[in-house]
């Protein structure tokens, strides 16, 4: 699964966030290193996600934009 990420460098190194999962953020000294950080932390919220989710009847929909 692919997802986009916001990239921000400033004197103390770099901030990943994914837009398309609010609140899942992380950051690094290098940007290789936010990149893996990220990688990790989308992982972890998608786990906490499904956990929460566990015993509910969950559903698509499709919403026309």
């Amino acid at each position: 699964m692919k997802y986009k990420i916001a990239l921000r460098h400033d004197e103390e190194g770099y901030s990943a966030s994914v837009p398309g999962l609010p609140g899942c953020w992380s950051q690094g000294a290098t940007e290789a290193e936010a990149i893996a950080n990220i990688a990790d932390a989308i992982r972890e919220y998608l786990a906490a996600r499904d956990d929460l989710a566990d015993g509910s009847d969950m559903r698509e929909i499709e919403v026309a934009v």
